[in-house]
């Protein structure tokens, strides 16, 4: 198993910055990517930014692209998302996924971490 805990979420005005973290802790061998998804009350869960473990390849939703950057320290088996130039649309309970496989291939799953608030003030 893989365990996900998330940091830095809070309240910030538009045109701010925040930078989420998310450690994960456990199988972190067996990570594939690992991304950030966020939810507003009343929507499904939606895409953000993901990262591949291996090389560090990266995919942003169209809405954050070019204000939102995903990195990973290595490390720490830490991944952030530097949030620049926040507009309140992007208000919402911020979600880490790490998605693990075997090497084969013949299983994979998703872990998610417990969600951190992230609200954008006009």
């Amino acid at each position: 198993q893989v365990q996900l805990v998330e940091s830095g979420g809070g309240l910030v005005q538009a045109g701010g910055s925040l930078k989420l973290s998310c450690a994960a802790s456990g199988r972190t061998a067996s990570i594939y990517t690992m991304g950030w998804f966020r939810q507003v009350p009343g929507k499904e869960r939606e895409f953000v930014a993901t990262i591949k473990w291996s090389d560090e390849s990266t995919s942003y939703a169209d809405s954050v692209k070019g204000r939102f950057t995903i990195s990973r320290d290595n490390t720490k088996d830490t991944v952030y998302l530097q949030m620049d130039s926040l507009k309140p649309e992007d208000t919402a309970v911020y979600y880490c996924r790490a998605n693990t496989r075997s090497a084969t291939l013949s299983w994979t799953r998703d872990y998610w971490g417990q969600g951190t608030q992230v609200t954008v003030s006009s």
